[in-house]
């Protein structure tokens, strides 16, 4: 500023009348520079100011650029004040071009049209705040002559005074969301797919274990009925032979002496016990059957009161039947526990519970492999312990035993799908099951369901 100061150039003395001092000029020369200061600095505040502006102004320069909504500002009458790129692009023009035609212009059909005028001339419906403008749908004609579907928010632009001014319309393209809602709608029933073919699955697994208990515990009573019919059909030919004799006049020796080659005697005897038999096989199988019947797996609406002692016991019965002969499973039934429930799926839970005690214990090399249960109710709730002799279940996958398709299993030996379902079918019932370590070694299920009201 000294510099300023000195740049200054000198002037003449002025002829003044009166006595003008020293101290007055100085004054005078003060006042100057304090006066050139100011508008040096002004200068500079207002390079600054235009600098900033300009950092804004490319500032919104590049939002309007990047964005890939189309944006349209107009004034109060409806004329293109400013647009964005993505517009520009859409419509196939450009922005100087657009700028101060209508925007009803850029719409293809009269409905369109109605729909924007409506907009623009009532200003109750052009809504600002933090509920957002009026929506509505409209008809842009795009670079090929196409009408495009966009939904347009409408909002009011305001001056530095707080005066409405104009408009600004942002909306999208709907082709590109009825795009994506068609990918996205093909991958969700593709996946539906997927999960109900896994589910198929495992329900095709638990049948494969439940099937294999029974037909290895029908083998035995059928076979011991097919034995006995073997028998009677044999003692049937015995039994025609001698009363053909009997009724054809042969002599009496004959007829003795035909008796005893014939063992007509032992054939009588043995007969009662031949017969009890058969019926016992029979009521076996009966018996089997309905339980089968009972426990079936059929997703009925209606739930009936269960003691769920007997679920236990079928559960292991089919599964040692069936798929784990040497599994040392150690239960004592005690007290009735009634819950209420469905039988089946209840003893599809309790299935998968030893089932994969089994296959963790055996997995292990558990030698025999082996698993406890207990049972008991305190009235309120009904609470189950299932504990094996396997290695446990290792800290991280505690909290992810019961994700759909996780498993530990080797690949092809398990869906991963067992113990979701269960959890799933466990809490459709009112319970809860969870899964730990026992202190004593060994993974611990636990399953507790509401015990049910006390019947009258």
């Amino acid at each position: 500023m000294k510099d300023a100061h000195r740049s200054l150039p000198t002037l003449p003395p002025l002829e003044l009348d009166g006595a003008v001092d020293e101290t007055t000029w100085l004054d005078v020369i003060q006042k100057m520079d304090e006066t050139y200061s100011q508008l040096v600095a002004d200068e500079i505040a207002l390079e600054q100011k235009n600098a900033e502006l300009e950092q804004s102004q490319q500032f919104i320069f590049s939002l309007l650029s990047a964005m890939s909504d189309v944006l349209v500002a107009c004034n109060q009458a409806g004329e293109i004040e400013e647009i964005n790129a993505a517009l520009a692009e859409l419509v196939g023009r450009d922005e100087a071009a657009l700028r101060g035609t209508r925007i009803t212009d850029l719409l293809a059909g009269d409905a369109s049209r109605a729909r924007l005028r409506q907009v623009l001339d009532t200003p109750a419906l052009q809504k600002s705040g933090l509920t957002g403008g009026t929506v509505i749908e409209v008809d842009l004609i795009d670079a090929q002559g196409q009408a495009v579907p966009v939904d347009f928010n409408c909002t009011p632009r305001r001056d530095a005074r707080g005066r409405r001014v104009g408009l600004v319309f942002v909306g999208r393209p709907m082709a590109e969301i009825k795009r994506a809602y068609h990918q996205l709608r093909e991958a969700h029933e593709a996946l539906k797919r997927t999960q109900q073919q896994l589910l198929h699955s495992e329900k095709m697994a638990s049948l494969g274990r439940l099937v294999a208990g029974v037909a290895h515990e029908l083998n035995n009573p059928i076979s011991f009925v097919l034995g006995n019919v073997h028998a009677l059909q044999r003692y049937t030919e015995r039994l025609r032979t001698y009363l053909d004799a009997l009724h054809g006049g042969t002599p009496a020796g004959e007829q003795a002496r035909l008796r005893a080659k014939l063992r007509i005697d032992h054939l009588l005897a043995d007969l009662p016990s031949l017969m009890e038999g058969t019926l016992e096989g029979a009521q076996r199988t009966a018996d089997i059957v309905q339980g089968l019947k009972r426990f079936s797996a059929v997703d009925r609406e209606e739930r009936t009161r269960i003691d769920l002692n007997g679920v236990i016991e079928r559960a292991i019965h089919w599964v040692c039947k069936g798929t784990a002969p040497q599994f040392e499973v150690h239960w004592q039934p005690g007290e009735p526990c009634w819950v209420v429930g469905h039988a089946g799926q209840l003893l599809q839970v309790l299935m998968n519970l030893v089932q994969n005690a089994y296959d963790a214990a055996n997995g292990a090399g558990a030698s025999p492999p082996a698993l406890w249960i207990t049972l008991r109710c305190d009235g309120q709730c009904v609470r189950l312990h299932c504990r094996d002799n396997g290695p446990g279940i290792a800290p991280e996958h505690l909290g992810r035993v019961f994700d759909p398709f996780f498993t530990t299993k080797p690949v092809g030996t398990g869906t991963g799908l067992g113990l979701s379902i269960s959890y799933g079918i466990v809490e459709r019932h009112g319970g809860y099951l969870s899964a730990s370590n026992a202190p004593e070694g060994g993974a611990l299920f636990t399953l507790d369901l509401p015990a049910a009201p006390r019947s009258e």
